[in-house]
């Protein structure tokens, strides 16, 4: 009888995890801007996103359009008495041009072997990442890769973590939190997966979770990864521990 995995589909963030969005965004900023300024403002850009999610989820707000966050969160940036220097860099139009730029990105080098060597082995390959569903229709388009359903908050009406935001992504895919792996370079992100029951891979990215204390979160992972290089024996290695539970 042929082998019936006990793990059946990955889940990949999928900006930061899959893609290198600070390239886009820092070429995308006023070139006027020293890059090391324009690397900085990109990295602070990026956290305030990531808080603006939490504080509508706690607000019970539901998810907002990507597009619109990420403009909205850069104005009230560049209204920071430590961005006035720079203030007068963003035209309306470099704005917009700023913001586009987050659905035009490169894959991480290391992401398009895994992903496929995964697929070639038969198990099913999804991204689960907030934002919407253009965007990540855009983000494919421009990093050249390739999976089998793509998930984002838009759709499940939810962000990440939220539990239901998993268990919905479970839900639709009629699979058992034991036979999904959470593969991430967020800590919020595999919490959330972890607190279901799915298995976590955590992938260690320079661009993201840069208040995260690293070694609290290589501890709290199935497993923690410097990059996907890894990944495929990653997942092998958990098939072998979730064969053996139910066996």
């Amino acid at each position: 009888m042929p082998h019936s995995p006990a793990i059946k589909a990955i889940c990949f963030d999928f900006m930061g995890t899959c893609l290198d969005w600070h390239s886009s965004i820092v070429a995308a900023l006023p070139q006027k801007l020293p890059e090391r300024d324009r690397s900085a403002f990109a990295l602070e850009w990026r956290q305030c996103y990531f808080d603006a999610n939490s504080q509508r989820q706690a607000d019970g707000h539901p998810p907002e359009d990507i597009d619109i966050t990420h403009l909205r969160v850069l104005k009230e940036m560049l209204q920071l008495p430590k961005h006035e220097a720079m203030k007068t860099a963003f035209t309306p139009k470099t704005c917009q041009s700023a913001v586009a730029a987050w659905h035009y990105q490169k894959a991480w080098p290391d992401v398009a072997p895994a992903v496929a060597t995964l697929k070639e082995r038969g198990y099913e390959v999804f991204v689960h990442a907030n934002g919407t569903t253009r965007l990540q229709l855009d983000l494919c388009r421009s990093s050249g890769l390739d999976f089998n359903m793509l998930f984002s908050s838009e759709l499940l009406g939810v962000y990440k973590p939220a539990p239901e935001a998993y268990l919905r992504g479970l839900e639709l895919l009629k699979r058992k939190s034991g036979e999904c792996v959470m593969v991430a370079a967020h800590a919020y992100d595999t919490r959330g997966a972890a607190a279901v029951g799915m298995k976590t891979v955590y992938i260690y990215r320079w661009t993201d979770d840069v208040l995260e204390d690293q070694m609290l979160v290589r501890g709290e992972n199935d497993v923690y990864l410097d990059s996907m290089d890894g990944l495929v024996e990653a997942v092998d290695r958990l098939e072998g521990v979730s064969g053996m539970k139910n066996a």
